[in-house]
C-alpha cells in the first residue's frame, strides 16, 4: 500500500532565534526567497487521492488557512505554500509564497501529505473488509492523514484539550506567532513554527495571559521535559516514529499534559503510526453503533478506550487509524449534510446495520 517515499527533503526543524517578545515582522535570521506572484505547478495527486476540505479542516492541524474557495495555506518548516483544487481539475496544484529551499518544496510537501500511501488500496481494502466503509468513501474520496513535524503536531494537541475549534487557533496562532514570520496569504500571517529554544524562552505567566489556562503549564513542562532528554526532544520525538505503537504512546503519556486520547493524535499525525485510534465521543459513537453493539447505552471509560481502538484494528488492519479518520470525517456536520444529499444506500445500509448491531461481533 505504499509508494517508494522519495528522498527526504532537509530537516523542516532547523533552529531559529526570533527575539524573546514576538513582534509583528520578527527579525529574519534565515535567507527566504520570496516568489512574487503565484506560479502553480501539479502535485501530481489526483482529487481520489488528496481532497483538500476533506483533509485540512478536520481537526488534524490547526496551522492551516482557507485562502480561496478550495485553497489551503501554510507553512511546512520554511515553506510557505498553497494548495488548490479548481472544479473540473482532477489534479491538485501548490505554489510557493516564501522558502529558503524552493527546490526542496515539492518533496516537503509529499512528505507532509503522506503521499507515499496509496488511498486507492486502502479505500478498496477497507471497503472489502466494511460494505459501509464503501459506501462512505465512493463520496468522500482523497481524506488523507498527514504527517506534521512532531513537535508541531505535540504543540498542537496539548491546545486541544478541552477546547473548542475557535479557541484552539487562537491558541495556536499564538505560539506560531512566536516562530520566524514568512509572510501573509490573503490576509492571514504565516510563520515557520518555532523551535524548541524559542518555546523554552516563554513563560507559563505569558501563556496564561494569552488565554491558555491550566494549559499554559502543561506546554511549559512539556517544553522542560523535552530539553531534558539525551540528544535533544526533537530527536526524541523523532526516535518514536522506530517504536511499536504502545511504547511511542506510553512515551508521549511521560509528557505534562498528554493523555492516552492526545498521544494517539500525536502518534497518528505525525509519528507514523498508522494504526493509532484517537478515542472521543464522536468515535464511541461510531464504535458503538457499528463494531462494539454491546456497549451501546454505556459509559465511555479509560479502560474501554484500548477495547475501541482494539476493534478498529481487528476490523481495518495495520491501516486502521485512516480508516477511522474518514469514519470520523463523515460524522462532521458538513459532511453529514453532503452524504444526505446522495445517500439513499447509505442511509438504508445505516438503518440495517442499526437492524443487525445485536448479532455483530468482532
Amino acid at each position: 500500500m505504499k509508494r517508494p517515499r522519495a528522498t527526504s527533503p532537509p530537516s523542516i526543524s532547523t533552529p531559529t532565534k526570533p527575539p524573546l517578545s514576538p513582534p509583528a515582522t520578527p527579525i529574519l535570521k534565515q535567507k527566504l526567497h520570496r516568489t512574487g506572484a503565484p506560479k502553480w505547478f501539479p502535485l501530481k495527486l489526483s482529487h481520489t487521492e488528496l481532497t483538500l476540505p476533506l483533509t485540512f479542516p478536520t481537526g488534524q492541524t490547526f496551522r492551516w488557512k482557507q485562502t480561496g474557495q478550495i485553497q489551503y495555506s501554510g507553512s511546512i518548516g520554511p515553506h510557505l505554500v498553497s494548495l488548490r483544487q479548481r472544479p473540473g481539475d482532477d489534479t491538485v496544484s501548490y505554489c510557493v509564497h516564501c522558502s529558503t529551499s524552493p527546490k526542496f518544496v515539492e518533496l516537503a510537501l509529499l512528505d507532509f501529505l503522506n503521499a507515499e500511501i496509496s488511498l486507492a488500496e486502502l479505500w478498496s481494502d477497507f471497503s472489502k473488509k466494511d460494505p459501509r466503509f464503501g459506501e462512505l468513501a465512493k463520496h468522500l474520496r482523497g481524506a488523507r492523514v498527514l504527517r506534521q513535524d512532531p513537535l508541531e503536531c505535540l504543540m498542537q494537541f496539548l491546545c486541544s484539550s478541552n477546547n473548542n475549534i475557535a479557541r484552539i487557533t487562537k491558541m495556536v496562532d499564538f505560539v506560531s506567532s512566536l516562530g520566524l514570520h514568512l509572510g501573509d496569504v490573503d490576509g492571514f500571517e504565516f510563520h515557520q513554527f518555532p523551535s524548541l529554544d524559542r518555546l523554552s524562552k516563554v513563560s507559563e505567566e505569558e501563556l496564561r495571559k494569552a488565554g491558555f489556562g491550566y494549559r499554559a503549564k502543561y506546554i511549559t513542562g512539556t517544553v522542560n521535559a523535552l530539553q531534558s532528554k539525551p540528544g535533544g526532544g526533537n530527536e526524541w520525538l523523532l526516535s518514536l516514529r522506530k517504536l511499536d505503537l504502545h511504547e511511542a504512546v506510553a512515551a508521549l503519556c511521560t509528557l505534562p499534559g498528554v493523555g492516552p486520547k492526545v498521544a494517539a493524535c500525536i502518534a497518528l499525525f505525525s509519528l507514523d503510526q498508522h494504526s493509532a485510534i484517537p478515542v472521543d465521543t464522536h468515535v464511541w459513537q461510531i464504535a458503538t453503533s457499528y463494531l462494539l453493539p454491546d456497549l451501546v447505552g454505556t459509559k465511555l471509560t479509560t479502560k474501554l478506550h484500548g477495547r475501541v481502538a482494539e476493534a478498529f484494528v481487528i476490523k481495518y488492519g495495520e491501516y486502521a487509524g485512516w480508516a477511522q479518520t474518514l469514519l470520523f470525517i463523515a460524522e462532521l456536520p458538513a459532511q453529514k449534510a453532503l452524504l444526505q444529499s446522495f445517500s439513499q444506500p447509505i442511509n438504508k445500509l445505516d438503518k440495517s446495520a442499526k437492524r443487525k448491531k445485536n448479532d455483530t461481533t468482532l
